[in-house]
Formats: structure tokens, sequence, C-alpha cells
């Protein structure tokens, strides 16, 4: 069985057609999914999928690319995660891709949100382009080792990777792990430890191979682990069960 520890189930692309996406995660053994909120407006309806359906979670956070709002505080981020079905905080991180200039409200709201999953004891999902630097310099003033968390959608070096890895972090890859081009995600793979490794969707986002520049959905997350197994020369069922294993042993998910 499979985990998408990543996705925006409640994007139109997806809530729409929510009934059948479901269907179709079962059918292709997909059996839990994180849906990951991205700014507080939105947070009650990731919430309400989470607390409709026993197979999803929801995290609660405010993504960096998200500018002129209203910027969340730690005890706010901690209270909003105080509902059994949260069960991180993110995603969060910096973005410095799509947004130039001053950005260091960006680099005070991605505290903002390691401060609060220290006080409510919640791992952080974290969002880094073109930033790994700042990222892991603030993860590291912050103390987010004291709960760990994962690095989502990754795109950075091995060595990257292990900062991360050393500071009690997973490694979670979409997609772009399936893009032929993506040689250095794919040298991440066969390197990173077996237990630090997750799989993601970031649907609507990213399908991978064979459904490229189609809408993604959880379903498809059978693609990223069928990758990861040709890269560690393993079989699909060890790497879904290791995986699976692995999303809840991080999220303390029931």
């Amino acid at each position: 069985m499979f985990v998408d520890s990543h996705c925006h189930l409640d994007f139109p692309d997806l809530a729409s057609n929510l009934d059948e996406i479901l269907v179709n995660m079962q059918q292709n053994n997909v059996t839990h999914a994180l849906c990951v909120s991205v700014n507080l407006e939105d947070f009650p309806r990731v919430r309400a999928l989470a607390e409709s359906h026993d197979n999803l979670y929801a995290s609660v956070g405010v993504h960096p690319d998200y500018e002129n709002l209203i910027e969340p505080n730690a005890p706010q981020l901690a209270k909003l995660a105080n509902h059994p079905k949260v069960i991180a905080i993110g995603e969060t991180g910096l973005d410095y891709f799509r947004l130039k200039g001053d950005l260091e409200w960006q680099r005070e709201r991605f505290r903002q949100h390691i401060r609060a999953a220290k006080q409510c004891h919640k791992p952080l999902i974290i969002h880094t382009r073109e930033a790994a630097a700042d990222t892991l310099r603030i993860m590291a003033e912050e103390g987010a080792d004291n709960v760990g968390g994962v690095m989502h959608c990754f795109t950075e070096s091995w060595e990257v990777a292990q900062r991360a890895i050393e500071m009690n972090f997973y490694i979670s890859f979409s997609g772009i792990i399936t893009f032929k081009n993506a040689t250095s995600v794919k040298d991440v793979a066969r390197k990173i430890p077996l237990d630090r490794i997750l799989i993601e969707t970031d649907s609507p986002y990213l399908a991978p191979v064979p459904y490229r520049g189609k809408i993604n959905q959880p379903a498809f997350v059978r693609y990223i682990a069928e990758e990861i197994a040709k890269l560690r020369e393993m079989s699909l069922t060890e790497i879904a069960a290791i995986t699976t294993n692995n999303f809840f042993s991080l999220f303390k998910a029931t």
C-alpha cells in the first residue's frame, strides 16, 4: 500500500471531482493522503476534508508565495493545529524563485511556523526553492531539529539532503523524479537512507510520467514509488512498505 504525503485535494481541479479521486486512490492501493494547507483562509476547507474521511489528514500553514496577508504567528498556528486530524505545520519555508526583492517577511513567517511546530510538537512540512542556504540556516537557528519534518518535493543536492537529515528531517520525492532530466534528484534517491524516504504527488501539480502535463492526483503516487524501486534495485512492495512506515513514524497519524 502507498501513502501520498503531500497533496492539495481542496484545490478546484481535485475538489470538483473528489469522489472519483478517492475511488482512484483505493483502486491503486493508496490508503491515505495528507492534504496540505497553503493559507489560513482556506484551512477550514482542508480540515473539513480530513474530518470527513478517515484516510485523509490535514496540515496548517501559510505557503511562502502568499504575499500581502495578515502574518500568522506561532501561537495562532499552534492553536489551529490542536486537532487530532491536523498532523503537521506547513507548508512553510522559503521561495526565492517566484518572488524577488526584500523577502525578510518570508523568513520571519518561516520562523513563526518553526516556533509553532515546537509549541504543538508536530512536524514541519518545508518548501524550499532557490533558497536552500537560508532555509537550512533558519532551520538550525530556530531548532527545527527538535520536531523534525519533511523537505517536500525535494529538488536540491545530496549535500542539502544530508544536512536536512542531520536535522531530523525526511526527504520526499514527487513526480519530478520520473522526469528524464531529473538526474540530481535521482542521485539523491539512490543515496538516501531508506528510513528517511517519503513519496508525494503535490497534486494537482507535477504529474509523474506517464501522466506528465496532466492534472495530478494521489493515485499516481505509485509511479514515484516505482521509480525509486528501480533506482534502488528493490521491489515495489518493499518501497511501498518502507515509505508507508516512514509516513506514520514521522506524522504519528492514527
